[in-house]
């Protein structure tokens, strides 16, 4: 009896969909042509529910939000790079941000309240024209908790 190959289809990565959009101010918007090779990370802090121990097991207290930042590498040799500084030194806080993957299976991640963490503009010697730049907010989760 034939069988046939148990395997799916993988899908495909594409770095150039990776983009850092900012809908409140769409001149500081970060796309592929202004990352270095290291492009974006996201990161989700903190559980996602809490565990409350009782005498005989838990009780779960699922969280609202978690924090979220993404790190982005930017490029100093593009005059954006210099935007987010600018930017920084106006004000820090930037609102919701919408962070796309490298897929387009993978969903966008809209972190709100968000905020420049850092930016380190790296050394000036030549050889890294890497701007890190880290942004951080909230990241609502468990949204059936709003429906209950």
């Amino acid at each position: 009896m034939a069988t046939q190959n148990p395997l799916i289809p993988q899908g495909v990565l594409n770095r150039v969909l990776t983009a850092v959009v900012i809908p409140s101010n769409t001149a500081l918007n970060i796309t592929a042509p202004y990352m270095a090779k290291g492009f974006a990370k996201l990161e989700f802090e903190g559980d996602w529910t809490g565990q409350v121990g009782t005498g005989t097991g838990i009780v779960n207290s699922p969280e609202p939000y978690i924090f979220a930042r993404v790190t982005v590498n930017l490029l100093r040799t593009q005059a954006l790079s210099a935007s987010w500084v600018a930017q920084g030194a106006q004000s820090t806080v930037i609102g919701q941000v919408n962070v796309h993957s490298d897929t387009s299976t993978f969903p966008v991640a809209s972190m709100l309240d968000t905020s420049i963490f850092s930016l380190d503009p790296g050394a000036f010697d030549g050889t890294d024209p890497v701007v890190r730049l880290v942004l951080r907010g909230s990241y609502p989760i468990n949204a059936a908790l709003w429906t209950a």
